[in-house]
This record gives C-alpha cells, structure tokens and sequence, in this order.
C-alpha cells in the first residue's frame, strides 16, 4: 500500500498548477524544494538540501514561482491563453482560417463556363444538372464538383492504317485494303460522361463494324471508284444509328476514306486494270463529245433550211432563182473553163486567163 499512495503522490504532483520544477510547492511559497516523507525529495530523488534556494528572484525583490515567470512573458509576447513564448496570437489564426474558408468557397463554387463548353454539376458524385455558359454558382466542393467539357472541338479517330493493311470483304467476294477517319463532337456531355466508359474506344468499334457492312454489300469497282462517297454517307448514318442506341451523347460529323485499294499483292495489277478503264473512259468522253459537235451542226442546218423554206413560201420564184445563182456560184468557183450556151455569145470564155491578165490592183500603203 506504500507504494501505491507513493506513485500516486508523485502523479498528483506531476499534474499541479502550483508545482515548481522540484514538484508541488509547499507552504513556504517555493522559495525551497519541499522534503518527501522518507528522506527522498528533489527530482532526481535525493534528499533535498537546506538553505538553497532556486527560485529567481524578480526585480521587485520578491520570489516568484516559474509559472508566474513564464506567464509574464507569454503576456508579453501577447499570448496570454497558454503556449510557448513567441507564440502568434489566437485571433491572427482565426482571421487566418477564415481567410482560407472563403477562398476555398469562392473558388469551389463560383465557376466560368466558355461558350464552347458545357458544365457537368455532380453531387455527392451523382449526375445533377448541367451548367450553360457564363458565371455560375454551386456548392462548394465536395458536395457538388464541376466538369467542363468542350462540345463544339471535332475530334477525329484513325481507322486503319496507310502503313499496314486493313483487308475487308466486298459484295462481289473480292479483298479491298482500306483506311479511314471518322469526325466526331459531343452532343450531350452528361451523357458522354457517365453512359459509356470509354466512349472514344467504342466510337472506334461502331466505326469499323459499320464499315464492314457498307463494304459488304458494295463492289470492288465501287469501292475503289465513283461509290465512295455513297459508302461513307452510309457509313455516318449507320454508325450514327448505332450510338444513339447506346446513349453515348455523341455526333458523327462525318466519314472520310483516305486509302481505299487492292490487297498489296495484286495491287499492280489492279493499277493496270484502272488505267485502262481510265483511257477507255477517255475514248468514250471523246466520242460523245464529237456526236454532240455533229448533232448541234446538224441542228444548226436544219433550223437554216427551215428559215429558207419559210422564204420560199412567201415567194417561190425568187427563192429559186437565188438558190440557183448562189449554187452555181459554189460550183464555178472552182471550175477553169465556162461554156455558155446562148445565140449570139461566144461559147468560149477563157476566164482563167482574163483574170490572170487583170492588173492587179496595189495594196494602198
């Protein structure tokens, strides 16, 4: 039991107020270390020595405990609730904590949204609302956090590669090598966001399976020629189709083929065939071109033969007279000699050499 009411005094004695650095002050007001029953005091539990003294003695000549210096100078350093000299004070900490409160709420819960781009409000982590553009308030974070997205950036997905081959079947059961991008923009972030978890890898899928199944109901001629803008308006549709039924909030802008060709074994071949289906092509665009040359001449002379038979309606001898002149005019022209038959004319004219002997007649400078 001895011992037991020992630890305890020393506890108590530990966990004064009033104790100076020997433990608890006795009635002598601290100026000595008080004596512990059994002839052991001090801290290190040796027998306290008379007439020593360890208190400092202030200016004022009286002695004052420790706790009575120190908190002086906690008061002096303006810290007069406890703590270590030098201690700022309690208020520069709350004003400073305060300081941080507000700024953490203006910053979590005003945000700028651009006109581009569209605000994504969840709450607690669940889809809440989505915020248009301009300035707008929420609750601070973490109870509701914003994410913006960009709706109007078209992106674009490579399909297929120039380098490698991406071999596809055709309706007529030939190989074609193609490659193609696809341009895409989200159409409804929120659902861009939570629908899909990773909408850009299932945009590259939809692409791909909706190009096989426009290729396979195409030809190869098709394919490589005139028929791709057909196979991608189909494409963009389809895939298109297939997004909206799996709610990924996104817009194809549209498809474009890059390289649509033979399997690189037989390519040189297929070169050859095309041009010649080019140069064969090229005969047939002259030949209609020469038909329609001839079609329009003959259009022309039919419409002038159709004004002189209105003329020679009007006035049958006159027409027929001038149609005679003007044809004979053609047919001498090109004719040396003229035989004339009528009485009393030579029938003989040497034309070529009349025209010959004519002076010619000098150019006027």
């Amino acid at each position: 039991m001895s011992i037991f009411s020992g630890l305890g005094a020393r506890a108590r004695g530990l966990f004064a107020d009033n104790k100076g650095p020997w433990g608890p002050a006795g009635g002598n007001g601290g100026d000595e270390p008080p004596s512990s029953e059994g002839g052991r005091g001090g801290p290190w539990g040796e027998p306290p020595k008379r007439g020593r003294r360890s208190a400092i003695p202030p200016p004022g000549g009286n002695v004052a405990s420790l706790e009575d210096f120190l908190r002086r100078s906690r008061a002096r350093f303006g810290d007069g609730g406890g703590g270590f000299p030098g201690r700022p004070d309690r208020s520069m900490i709350m004003w400073g904590l305060l300081a941080f409160v507000l700024l953490w709420l203006l910053f979590t819960s005003m945000h700028r949204i651009a006109p581009e781009e569209r605000g994504v409000v969840t709450q607690f982590g669940r889809y809440n609302r989505t915020l248009g553009p301009g300035i707008s308030l929420t609750l601070p974070s973490p109870i509701e956090r914003v994410q913006k997205v960009d709706i109007e950036n078209i992106r674009n997905i490579d399909l297929g590669s120039t380098n490698t081959e991406t071999l596809m079947l055709t309706g007529d059961q030939n190989i074609i090598d193609i490659a193609y991008s696809v341009r895409w923009n989200i159409h409804s972030p929120e659902l861009y966001l939570f629908q899909l978890a990773n909408p850009e890898e299932a945009i590259r899928q939809v692409g791909e399976s909706a190009m096989r199944a426009v290729v396979s109901g195409v030809s190869l001629n098709d394919a490589i020629g005139e028929g791709r803008g057909d196979i991608e308006s189909q494409v963009t549709e389809r895939m298109q189709q297939i997004l909206n039924a799996y709610r990924a909030g996104v817009r194809i802008q549209g498809v474009a083929i890059k390289q649509a060709d033979p399997p690189q074994t037989v390519n040189d071949a297929f070169k050859e065939v095309s041009a010649a289906q080019q140069e064969a092509q090229s005969y047939i665009n002259q030949a209609r071109a020469y038909a329609l040359q001839l079609t329009a001449k003959a259009q022309g002379e039919a419409q002038a033969f159709d004004r002189i038979y209105e003329q020679y309606r009007l006035a049958p001898e006159v027409t027929r007279r001038r149609m005679y002149y003007e044809t004979m005019e053609r047919v001498l022209a090109n004719v040396d000699k003229t035989i004339v038959e009528a009485p009393g004319i030579t029938p003989y004219l040497p034309l070529n050499q009349v025209q010959r002997s004519a002076p010619r007649a000098e150019p006027t400078p």
